[in-house]
């Protein structure tokens, strides 16, 4: 960043929460801290607080109980707007030459009219696929229809859904997504510039070191919010699966929370509970994993799947979402086009020790090649390229992503 480097104002859906959108944004403040750049953070929490850091000024704006909860951790305020002028003059004072948003979320909407009325470039990144998330909880609403009603209804309004995100995501100047299918369908349906917004894992934070076990059952991780979206109850199946085939001495770690909790632990025969955990805690959890297996379906990345290849625990995920791209097949875990295929490579690892120990090698090299500071400083020169030089804006620029 050769010339002044803008001054952000960062709108994030999540801060708090423990999840790949909060952890991101933690490190975007800790970037913009470390740099010394100038960084306003807004975002939605249980009370009202501000905090100065250097470089760094954090406001947490309080969240009313009138609106919904999307999980156990996530809620929309519907009337969250009610700090639209005390935001607006936050923005106004810090004059950000950019407004960063991360989806359509109470922040990110008040975000984005703020951006409006002041005349900021706005610039948002596609985190979550919001309409995968709405189709697969109307489908468990709806389940005491008929199954093709329930199938006709839900995948209605995904699509509807879908239609009315990508309206939204017409609105920015500039838009990131963490995958190349992500990135292809805005660029198609929006028209405006999108790059690639990579993730990267604190390799020191989660590391082999932290493992303190030698041997016992072999150990088979999900790590993530316990809900439908995530497809947890593929846990079970799995569990199912190997009982049957004859391994038996292995565990499944479950560590999170959220509504399905109370099935999986209903359903699960072999399982270890956690419960949510975080720092120290999170990280030995990691190292001491053989395998982390993440069905899910909807991720736009997953952040776990690279973290726990940081901790030397490769990953078997499915073949739709974004953790296919992070997973180097036969590498560094495996890619899963079915469910028993899902199951054939978990016991492969669980049955084969020097296939094991070759790919937890892999797996920690993969996650040392990309660290967040090359990434967030990509994500400023795009903003001086795409918001702030215009006359440059024709120039390519391939990926936000540099090692």
């Amino acid at each position: 960043m050769k010339e002044r480097p803008p001054r952000v104002a960062y709108f994030p859906d999540a801060y708090l929460e423990l999840d790949g959108v909060a952890r991101t944004s933690q490190e975007f403040e800790d970037f913009a801290r470390r740099r010394d750049l100038p960084f306003l953070l807004v975002h939605g929490g249980p009370k009202n607080a501000t905090s100065t850091s250097g470089s760094v000024t954090r406001v947490q704006l309080r969240r009313s109980r009138i609106g919904f909860s999307v999980d156990h951790a996530h809620d929309y305020d519907w009337i969250f707007f009610r700090w639209l002028r005390k935001a607006t003059q936050l923005v106004r004072d810090f004059r950000p030459d950019v407004l960063q948003i991360t989806g359509p979320s109470d922040v990110g909407m008040m975000g984005a009219l703020i951006a409006h009325n002041l005349g900021i470039p706005l610039a948002a990144t596609w985190q979550t696929n919001l309409s995968q998330y709405a189709r697969i909880r109307v489908a468990a609403l709806t389940s005491f229809l008929p199954q093709p009603l329930t199938s006709a209804f839900s995948q209605a309004v995904e699509k509807i859904g879908l239609r009315g995100f990508l309206r939204f995501y017409k609105i920015p100047q500039l838009l990131f997504a963490p995958n190349s299918e992500i990135i292809e369908m805005l660029r198609k349906t929006t028209g405006k510039p999108c790059f690639l917004m990579d993730h990267a894992a604190d390799t020191e934070a989660f590391n082999p070191r932290f493992r303190t076990r030698n041997g016992g059952s072999f150990r088979i991780g999900f790590v993530g919010r316990l809900s439908a979206e995530k497809n947890v109850a593929v846990l079970a199946r799995l569990e199912q699966a190997l009982l049957a085939a004859g391994h038996n001495d292995f565990q499944i770690v479950v560590i999170g929370q959220g509504k399905q909790e109370r099935w999986l632990r209903d359903n699960l025969r072999q399982a270890e509970f956690t419960g949510s955990l975080s720092g120290l805690e999170l990280a030995e959890a990691f190292a001491n994993l053989d395998v982390l297996a993440f069905p899910s379906e909807t991720e736009t990345f997953g952040l776990v799947v690279l973290e726990a290849l940081a901790s030397g625990v490769p990953a078997v995920v499915t073949a739709k979402g974004g953790p296919k791209f992070i997973v180097r097949h036969g590498r560094s875990g495996y890619v899963a086009q079915t469910f028993e295929e899902f199951v054939s490579y978990t016991a492969a690892l669980m049955t084969q020790p020097d296939l094991l120990a070759k790919m937890r090698i892999a797996a920690r090299r993969q996650t040392l090649t990309t660290n967040w500071d090359g990434i967030f400083e990509g994500m400023y020169e795009t903003y001086q390229r795409y918001l702030l030089s215009p006359s440059s804006a024709d120039q390519p620029v391939l990926s936000v992503a540099t090692n």
